[in-house]
C-alpha cells in the first residue's frame, strides 16, 4: 500500500529530524533524505512536497550545500526552513548575505507578526513567538515573491510565491519555542500540498510487518532483548512477523539496574517466543577492567554485544538475521550525513564483516521514542512495558564514571534503586521522562558519625522531554530530593555526598557518558 509522501531535505541543521517527526504527528509519510539525492530518485518518490531543512553553512559559501535548480521546476510544494528558506531565496535569484547589527541577525524568542491571508498561516493569530536562529539577512527576496511575517527587526522573515507553492521562514516552527509551529507545518502539508492524513501508526506496523516478513522468508532471526522499550516493541513487532522464526536473547551482562535482569525474564515469560537467558557479567567486567575512556567502554560493549550474540546463534543453529532496536536519536546523535558525531550507540554502524549473520534488521530505525511506544501500544504491549524509562545498551557502565568493578555497580545499583523509589513514592514519575543516579569518580571528605569519610559523590539526572533530542532539567521539589539523599547517604556504604544535575539538553546530553 502506498502513501502520501513528503521528503525532507537534510542539509545538516540540528533540528532536521524534528521536523520529519512534526509532519508525521501530522498524518502524512515523510522521509528523510540528503541534500545530495539525485534530482531522479526524488522524483521517483513521487512526493506531494518538500520540506529543506535548517544548516549551520551559509548559501553564498563557494562549499554550501545546494540542490539541483530543477527541483523547482517539479511542480511540488516546497517549504524552506531558515537555512533553507534562504537557499530558495539565493537558488531563484534573491540575494541573501551575512546580517549586520542594524538588520536581522536574531537568535531565540522572537515576536512575529504574521499575514494570515497566507496559506502558512491560515487560521492562526496574527503575532506570536518565533524561535530564530539565523546570522544571514535575505537583502533581497526573489520575483513572484511576497513578504508574509515580519519582526521588529527584520522585515523578511516568512516569504512566498503561493502561485508556485514555494514558502520559506527564517525561524524554526518545528520546535516548541514557536507558537503554532506545528500548525504552519500542518498547513503546508493539507493547505497547500493536498495531503489527506493517510499515514497512521497501525499503517507503520502493518507495513513493518509485511516488510520484515518479505526480507527474512523462511530464515532465522536472533533479537537483543533488554526488556528497554526499543527492544521489547521489536521484539513483539518480530513476533508478529515471524513467530517461531525468531530467538530473544537477553545478555545479562551485569551493567542492570537493581533486580532488573530478574524482572526482564518475568515480563516476557507469557510470550511465545524463544527466550534465552545469558549470565555474562563475569565476561563483561573482565573486559572492561581498567578501562575509563566512555567511548572505549561502548566499543567493548557493542563488540562483546557481538561476540556473545555469535556463539549464542551457533548453538541456536542457522541464524540469518540479527535485529536491534535502533531508533532515530540513535542514528543523529552516531552522525548522519552533515550532522556532528555526539557519541557512538553501540547497536549502530553495522557489524564486522566476519560476523556470522547475513543481515542486520532494525525496524524502527526511522521512529522517534515516543513513537515506539505508540507502535507498541498498537502492538498490544503492556503499558507498564511501554513507558518504561530510557535505558542506554551499554547500562551502568556509561553510569559510573571511570573505571568499573562490581562494587562501583553495586553501590550505584543500590543508589539508583533508591532514587527511583523515592521519585515514585512522590508521583514525580509521572512528570519526568528520564531519572537515575551517576557513580561520579570525584571522591570527597565527609563526616559520618565521629568519624572522617572519603567516599564517593553520586550525581541525581531527571529530565523532562518530548522527543529525547532536546531536554530540560527536571524541578523536583527539595523536600523529595532530601529524602532523597538522606537515604543514600544513610543507606548506601561508599557515598557522601549527593548533587542534582541541572543542565539542560543542549548543552549537556542526557547521559553523562
Amino acid at each position: 500500500m502506498s502513501h502520501q509522501t513528503v521528503i525532507v531535505l537534510d542539509f545538516g541543521g540540528q533540528y532536521n529530524q524534528l521536523i520529519a517527526r512534526r509532519v508525521r504527528e501530522c498524518g502524512v509519510y515523510c522521509e528523510v533524505k540528503p541534500y545530495t539525492t539525485p534530482l531522479e530518485q526524488l522524483k521517483a518518490m513521487k512526493p506531494i512536497g518538500f520540506i529543506f531543512t535548517g544548516g549551520p553553512n551559509s548559501v553564498y559559501d563557494e562549499k554550501a550545500p545546494h540542490v539541483d535548480p530543477a527541483i523547482f521546476e517539479l511542480g511540488v510544494p516546497v517549504l524552506g526552513i531558515c537555512y533553507g528558506c534562504q537557499l530558495m531565496a539565493h537558488t531563484l535569484g534573491g540575494q541573501v548575505t551575512a546580517a549586520q547589527e542594524d538588520t536581522a541577525r536574531e537568535y531565540g524568542k522572537t515576536e512575529t507578526y504574521y499575514d494570515t491571508t497566507c496559506k502558512l498561516f491560515k487560521g492562526l493569530p496574527e503575532q506570536g513567538i518565533s524561535w530564530m536562529s539565523h546570522g544571514d539577512y535575505m537583502a533581497k527576496v526573489p520575483e513572484g515573491f511576497a513578504l508574509t511575517a515580519r519582526t521588529d527587526a527584520c522585515p523578511n522573515v516568512a516569504i512566498a510565491d503561493e502561485k508556485r507553492g514555494f514558502y520559506g521562514v527564517q525561524y524554526h516552527p518545528e520546535v516548541n519555542h514557536t507558537q503554532h509551529g506545528v500548525d504552519m507545518i500542518r498547513n503546508f502539508l493539507y493547505e497547500v500540498c493536498g495531503a489527506t492524513g493517510d499515514w497512521t501508526m497501525e499503517d507503520y506496523k502493518n507495513t513493518a510487518i509485511r516488510d520484515i516478513r518479505e526480507k527474512v522468508g523462511d530464515g532465522k532471526v536472533l533479537l537483543a532483548l533488554s526488556g528497554g522499550v526499543d527492544s521489547s516493541v521489536a521484539a513483539a513487532l518480530l513476533a508478529e512477523a515471524v513467530g517461531k522464526q525468531l530467538t530473544c536473547v537477553f545478555v545479562d551482562h551485569g551493567l542492570m539496574r537493581k533486580n532488573e535482569g530478574d524482572e526482564v525474564e518475568a515480563a516476557f515469560a507469557r510470550w511465545d517466543i524463544n527466550f534465552v537467558r545469558v549470565d555474562a557479567e563475569t565476561r563483561f567486567l573482565l573486559k572492561l577492567a581498567g578501562e575509563a575512556e566512555p567511548e572505549r567502554k561502548r566499543k567493548i560493549i557493542g563488540e562483546e554485544f557481538i561476540r556473545v550474540f555469535e556463539e549464542e546463534a551457533k548453538k541456536i543453529g542457522r541464524v540469518d538475521y540479527l535485529v536491534q532496536g535502533t531508533i532515530y536519536p540513535d542514528v543523529i546523535e552516531s552522525g548522519a550525513g552533515d550532522a556532528a558525531v555526539i557519541k557512538s550507540h553501540h547497536n549502530v554502524g553495522g557489524l564486522p564483516d566476519y560476523v556470522d549473520f547475513k543481515e542486520i534488521i532494525e525496524p524502527l530505525r526511522l521512529l522517534f521514542k515516543d513513537e515506539v511506544r505508540q507502535l507498541g501500544r498498537e502492538l498490544g504491549l503492556p503499558e507498564y512495558l511501554v513507558m518504561r524509562q530510557p535505558f542506554p545498551g551499554p547500562g551502568l557502565a556509561i553510569r559510573v564514571i571511570g573505571d568499573l568493578t562490581k562494587e562501583k555497580l553495586d553501590t550505584l545499583r543500590d543508589a539508583d534503586a533508591i532514587y527511583r523509589e523515592e521519585i515514585a513514592a512522590a508521583g514525580e514519575d509521572k512528570n519526568i521522562n528520564q531519572y537515575f543516579a551517576v557513580l561520579t569518580n570525584t571522591r570527597s571528605v565527609g563526616v559520618m558519625g565521629d568519624g572522617r569519610t572519603y567516599d564517593y559523590t553520586l550525581a541525581l539526572r531527571a529530565v523532562t522531554t518530548s522527543d529525547f533530542m532536546t531536554a530540560d532539567w527536571a524541578r523536583i521539589p527539595y523536600d523529595v530530593l532530601d529524602r532523597i539523599s538522606t537515604r543514600i547517604v544513610n543507606e548506601v556504604k561508599g557515598i557522601n555526598r549527593i548533587v542534582y544535575d541541572i543542565t539542560s539538553k543542549p548543552p549537556a546530553t542526557i547521559e553523562w557518558e
